[in-house]
């Protein structure tokens, strides 16, 4: 995507003007590049610099076509191309600066951004006189860059927060202040620089900074911790910019939104901008971890104005020693039971957010802290990869950690993913991968959903137990296509794509679906609690009561029912079986059926519907590749509570007598 802006000053005419091109490689098309718009926004409203220059901001997403990205730069014929590098684009922005180089030598580059900040050493490796590293914020480092080298003599030097080479040496300047009044800032949205251009996702700031210093994070450690804020009247003139302009969503990039009151007011306009305009449509958000009762508050908010679906609860874990480790103060357990309480109350959905291998977390505090969760009845649990970043404390405490780290195999990111510590060896820490993909597969997909829950609360195998024999036994089977592409992704370090968890609810939950049913029917048959009539009666209800993704019509699984009876379909998207009371009773007990229900008078049997809407689903569409179809998915793992079926008493002559008395 071009974005092509007339300056607000004019000069001398735009042939005597230099060009500056701000390139911007995000990780979705049509994104609002706000750090680019920023530098721009900063740049035009100096007399000096914005009457001297003309501005372009060119993005392209990562997976587009590289060469023609590269074309379209190199035709631009710019004095200056600005990159924000990120640990998601680095590897490309990298090819695209060697190339650029070759094209157009004299021009000049600058690299900003949390990739490359503070590690000019490596990108400016080959003592290149006309790129630069800007360290920290970009906006007044940027604008005094353009200034010095439209001058007759430019001066490096005088540039805060820049490093370069001069004289054979690589030089670093004094930082740049922090800017401690963000209102010095011009609004990129309100200045003209965004109009006119369509965008479906808009990034809004209403505050820089982190009040918690978390070791793997970037954020707070980046700013001491300290928070500056954006004036209430400019972030409401921001969001009706957003709504009448047509954006289809808003990512907040602030660290911890819900940390301030004011953000439930912020909340509330935007929910009645969406009422106004009809714009944007979702919302996405960094929830803080330490209000929880204003975070469900403002989940509400936005769930009850059809803009947000999913609260997200980061924990990262739940190992008192790893907490401390990283300096990190979590929810509290109690707190967090309620929240989860107090979600599932409302009917909105909400994911627990964990990151492996920290420092401190062993094997077992891992497992342990998976069925914790899972007894507090968890909607979802997504785990990613422990990626070591710069510029943040971990990075320099490797050695400390024993943490090894394995690059991604990618020409795009430069990922580093950590392996290994002084706590998890590298086998451990597949295995627990492995863990958690059988949990993800058997719990948030709802494999085995009721039955691990019967099986933990009997005290017959517990959460973690099952899951971990799960895994070992996914490990030894390998004719699946769902556990081959599991296996390959451990094996690759793809398991780092956030995506992974979508491809897999695409294949289990639909296109692989049998295929999964027969992997799931030949491991619990041969285990010894097989013997128990209650476990063979909660596997086969979740044998028909897994969710299905995509709006499409139910299937009766290929298995010879003994415990349910599964009287066909109701239609096509309804399953009609009758069980027995006191399987009805454990439903009642796993939130999965709202009524009591006793068996009917003579067969001491329920009836069931067990409903698979096709509310917040989409079609499935085959002709669509699988990263696009895995999107779609990975979002619907998040928000999982809205596909669950509703499962209901079925109006039946007997069994209706029964409830209604």
């Amino acid at each position: 995507m071009l974005i092509k802006n007339i300056p607000v000053r004019t000069g001398s005419g735009d042939q005597e003007r230099r060009k500056v091109v701000l390139v911007e490689i995000p990780t979705y098309e049509n994104i609002l590049p706000l750090a680019s718009g920023y530098i721009q926004a900063c740049a035009q409203e100096d007399v000096e610099v914005g009457s001297a220059h003309t501005f372009e901001i060119v993005s392209y997403p990562v997976t587009d076509d590289r060469h023609k990205l590269l074309e379209e730069l190199a035709g631009k014929y710019a004095q200056v191309y600005t990159f924000s590098c990120y640990i998601w684009n680095m590897k490309l922005v990298s090819w695209l600066l060697k190339e650029l180089r070759e094209r157009q030598p004299h021009a000049h580059y600058l690299l900003g951004g949390p990739q490359v900040m503070n590690h000019a050493a490596d990108y400016l490796a080959d003592a290149p006189d006309n790129v630069y590293v800007c360290n920290g914020e970009g906006e007044r480092t940027s604008v005094e860059l353009l200034r010095q080298l439209n001058g007759p003599s430019p001066d490096l030097h005088q540039v805060p927060g820049l490093s370069f080479w001069s004289a054979d040496e690589l030089v670093t300047t004094e930082p740049a202040p922090r800017i401690s009044n963000l209102m010095e800032i011009p609004s990129p949205f309100l200045t003209g620089v965004f109009d006119g251009q369509e965008f479906s996702m808009g990034i809004l700031e209403t505050n820089r900074g982190c009040p918690f210093r978390c070791t793997f994070c970037y954020w707070g450690a980046a700013t001491n911790s300290k928070v500056i804020k954006f004036e209430e009247e400019r972030i409401r003139a921001e969001l009706d910019w957003i709504a009448e302009n047509g954006l289809s969503g808003i990512f907040i990039a602030d660290a911890n939104w819900g940390q301030s009151p004011r953000d439930v007011e912020m909340t509330e306009h935007i929910v009645q901008r969406k009422k106004e305009f009809g714009y944007p449509l979702v919302v996405y958000m960094a929830a803080t971890k330490n209000r929880p009762e204003r975070m469900a508050q403002i989940t509400e908010i936005f769930v009850r104005g059809d803009l947000m679906v999913t609260q997200p609860i980061s924990l990262q874990t739940l190992n008192p020693e790893s907490l401390k480790l990283v300096d990190r103060a979590n929810i509290r357990e109690e707190t967090f039971v309620e929240l989860q309480r107090t979600l599932r109350e409302k009917q909105i959905s909400s994911y627990v957010e964990l990151i492996w291998p920290l420092p401190g977390e062993t094997f077992e505090s891992f497992k342990d802290g998976l069925t914790k969760l899972c007894r507090s009845y968890a909607d979802t649990v997504i785990v990613y990869p422990q990626l070591l970043l710069h510029n943040t404390p971990m990075y320099g405490q490797r050695e400390i950690y024993g943490l090894t780290t394995e690059p991604v195999p990618s020409d795009v990111s430069e990922a580093e993913v950590v392996v290994a510590t002084n706590w998890v060896t590298k086998d451990e820490c597949r295995e627990a991968y492995w863990l958690y993909n059988a949990m993800h597969t058997t719990y948030n997909m709802r494999g085995l959903f009721l039955l691990s829950g019967y099986l933990d609360a009997a005290g017959i195998v517990s959460y973690g137990d099952l899951f971990a024999d799960v895994a070992r036994y996914f490990r030894q089977r390998g004719e699946s296509d769902v556990l081959q592409l599991i296996t390959e992704s451990l094996a690759n370090l793809t398991n780092y794509d956030v995506l992974l968890s979508g491809k897999i609810g695409h294949m289990i939950l639909s296109t692989h679906r049998e295929e999964f049913d027969k992997v799931l029917v030949d491991y619990v048959t041969a285990q010894e609690w097989w013997s128990d009539p209650m476990a063979r009666q909660a596997f086969e209800m979740d044998l028909v009561a897994r969710p299905y993704i995509y709006r499409e019509s139910v299937r009766v699984p290929d298995y010879d029912f003994t415990e349910i009876t599964v009287h066909g379909l109701g239609d096509a998207e309804s399953f009609i079986v009758e069980v027995s009371a006191e399987l009805a009773a454990l439903l009642t007990e796993r939130e999965m059926l709202d009524t009591e229900v006793e068996g009917d008078a003579v067969t001491g049997r329920v009836r069931l519907r067990v409903n698979h809407h096709a509310r917040q689903k989409m079609p499935y569409m085959p002709q669509r590749s699988l990263e696009h179809n895995a999107n779609y998915c990975h979002g619907t793992v998040l928000r999982f509570r809205e596909i669950l079926p509703f499962v209901e008493v079925h109006p039946s002559d007997a069994v209706q007598d029964a409830v209604a008395g």
